[in-house]
């Protein structure tokens, strides 16, 4: 694998098939498995076919990937929904509406049907201490936990399926390096040329540390609407901050390093990234009128006119009771360590605790503000 080989692959003239994997563990697709898809997206338009391989068999085993145990595998019900919901996301990226630049397949195809004998002679020569041989295995040895032998094998599934669609290049996330090799291991043995495999880098999640993940909450979806999007962006730490814009938008290179050179206010890069994330998604119209909003409420102290209205009965309320008003969908307890810390404020005040009870009169309107994001216009009615 080499960037002299793509180069020539791209030089042949050939219509190249590009395959695009994801096990349907989740009904979603976040930024960083976005940028792949753009990649694939500027493929698309040299007249390239993407082939979006929903594994709905390989699910049922589970990729170990960046793994410390185990995965339970979601029902054949929750299968369908999430692949359902990855068609339809893709496709906001992706030129799905053209047989020859997109064309979808499920590895249960070839899977379904193979049996015990197909498997063993396509596992001939491999070797245990190769497969155990990965970090994430070792790991797992060293701190006692049990490694799956459906796990252990999944590369080799993985690999395989790079046969099954003759892919000539695959564009994946770093990680994913060992199980695309397997792929080009197994074209040699079956006489096809190996496919290419481009890896693209990796970004911490918010908060930094781990890459993203619905497990951990520290993503950015595809899906989140613009105002989302923005406030996660500004959320960053400082230092994540050129990372993000180098992976996931195309600001030019020079203007990420101005922005981000030594003395620079952290702030406005943040900004910037945030305009240009919403830009990419949602358009630029999208992206100023977020901009706007964040600078009114946040830089300048001002309230969002927009703020949702509350009806709430006058008369006297305890704290977690208002804020169990204003957000239905969080739990007791989750909105009680919000107030505790500093989390709740009414007309600009700190809600001191949970208990603390708030005199509610008839006809007037509260300002409340609950986290960083949540703002709402709290009208009093009758008692």
């Amino acid at each position: 694998m080499s960037l002299a080989e793509f180069r020539a692959m791209l030089g042949s003239g050939r219509k190249l098939r590009i395959k695009f994997g994801a096990d349907v563990t989740a009904g979603f697709l976040h930024i960083g498995h976005a940028v792949n898809l753009w990649m694939m997206r500027e493929m698309q338009e040299r007249g390239h076919l993407v082939q979006f391989l929903i594994g709905d068999f390989t699910t049922r085993v589970g990729d170990p990937t960046g793994r410390s145990g185990g995965r339970i595998p979601p029902s054949r019900e929750d299968m369908e929904a999430f692949a359902a919901a990855f068609i339809r996301q893709v496709g906001r990226v992706l030129i799905t509406d053209d047989p020859e630049l997109f064309e979808l397949r499920r590895n249960s195809e070839w899977w379904d049907r193979k049996g015990v004998g197909d498997f063993l002679g396509m596992a001939g020569g491999l070797t245990a201490g190769r497969l155990l041989a990965r970090d994430m295995f070792r790991a797992r040895a060293e701190s006692g936990a049990e490694i799956r032998l459906d796990e252990l094998l999944y590369p080799l599934l993985q690999g395989w399926d790079s046969v099954e669609l003759g892919s000539d290049l695959t564009i994946v996330g770093s990680d994913q390096l060992f199980n695309e090799s397997m792929g080009r291991l197994f074209q040699e043995r079956s006489g096809m040329r190996p496919q290419v495999v481009l890896t693209t880098r990796i970004t911490s999640g918010l908060g930094g540390g781990a890459k993203q993940s619905k497990s951990l909450g520290n993503y950015v979806a595809i899906d989140d609407g613009p105002r989302e999007m923005f406030g996660k962006a500004m959320s960053l730490a400082d230092g994540q901050v050129r990372d993000w814009l180098e992976v996931y938008t195309i600001v030019p290179a020079a203007r990420i390093a101005e922005l981000c050179r030594p003395g620079a206010d952290p702030r406005g890069a943040k900004l910037e990234l945030a305009r240009a994330l919403v830009g990419r998604w949602w358009g630029r119209e999208a992206a100023e009128a977020e901009a706007d909003w964040f600078q009114s409420t946040f830089s300048r102290r001002g309230f969002p006119a927009d703020a949702p209205a509350v009806k709430a009965p006058a008369g006297p309320v305890r704290a977690i009771e208002l804020a169990a008003l204003l957000a239905p969908a969080s739990s007791r307890a989750s909105l009680r360590r919000l107030i505790e810390q500093g989390g709740f404020h009414l007309d600009g005040e700190r809600v001191e605790a949970a208990a603390a009870l708030i005199e509610l009169r008839p006809g007037e309107e509260r300002r409340a503000r609950l986290g960083k994001r949540g703002f709402f216009r709290v009208e009093a009615g009758s008692p």
